[in-house]
């Protein structure tokens, strides 16, 4: 088993020299350095890949670049990358509003994904 890992790709057997991460909650793609270690949501892409990327309309591709100098990994900037994206995919806790509008009209009481709970006009 080799240890170089190779770009995700499909059909390209090219070693990876970048990690792309995709932050869905800001519409951004992050791409940086190899990471020290493959996760399971990210992508690594060869210098190619890496070069030629694109985003869909309306993401922000954000490139951060590799250190001009010997490659040293630091698990200190890579984690710290890490633990934005995770914290930035976490979904929010929402508390109920409760209330009427403006208008008198009954307000968004909660919401769970696309769904929404309207206070009665009863209540």
């Amino acid at each position: 088993m080799s240890s170089v890992r190779r770009c995700s790709r499909t059909a390209c057997g090219r070693p990876a020299v970048a990690t792309l991460t995709y932050v869905y909650a800001d519409s951004t793609a992050v791409l940086g350095p190899l990471a020290t270690y493959a996760e399971p949501h990210c992508y690594d892409l060869c210098a190619e890949h890496a070069e030629r990327l694109t985003a869909p309309r309306g993401w922000d591709v954000v490139r951060l670049a590799a250190e001009a100098g010997p490659l040293r990994r630091s698990s200190d900037d890579l984690e710290a990358l890490a633990n934005a994206v995770r914290e930035a995919a976490r979904p929010q806790e929402r508390t109920p509003r409760q209330g009427r509008g403006p208008d008198g009209d009954p307000t968004e009481a909660g919401r769970r994904g696309h769904l929404r709970v309207l206070r009665s006009p009863e209540n």
